[in-house]
């Protein structure tokens, strides 16, 4: 079983410094990025990754925090990962949705080592060695 280790990304360079080490990880956006980022910058950053380390092991996953709409637009970009706070009246809604596609929504955003908080760079390779990550659901 290959081990993923969630990162939050805010651009670029922390999808880099993520892929850099070359080892599976999850890239997950910052809380709410579909609502002020929009899923077609949040697919174009993951691309651009994935064209800079073309062999990288990797998942992605964009939080829409509470906005169903947000979440449907993704899924038509081609999004296969995403959050959705459950309590959203349309939550079921999506998931049903997401599924006829071949996609997930996660009520719940999994843990992870956010890239731009002070320190995360030193914290980075232990955060990438650790035994306590599992594959994303």
């Amino acid at each position: 079983m290959i081990l993923h280790h969630t990162l939050v990304v805010h651009g670029l360079d922390h999808v880099r410094a993520a892929l850099r080490p070359g080892r599976p990880v999850i890239l997950l956006s910052a809380p709410g990025a579909a609502g002020f980022a929009g899923c077609l910058w949040w697919r174009g950053l993951i691309e651009l990754g994935r064209t800079e380390f073309p062999g990288a092991v990797l998942d992605d996953v964009l939080d829409c925090a509470d906005s169903p709409g947000h979440c449907m637009a993704a899924l038509r970009a081609g999004q296969l990962r995403l959050v959705l706070h459950p309590a959203c009246p349309a939550f079921g809604a999506v998931t049903a949705a997401a599924a006829t596609r071949g996609a997930t929504v996660l009520p719940a955003r999994p843990p992870a080592l956010d890239l731009a908080a002070p320190g995360a760079g030193r914290k980075l390779a232990d955060w990438l060695q650790r035994d306590s990550a599992g594959p994303l659901v």
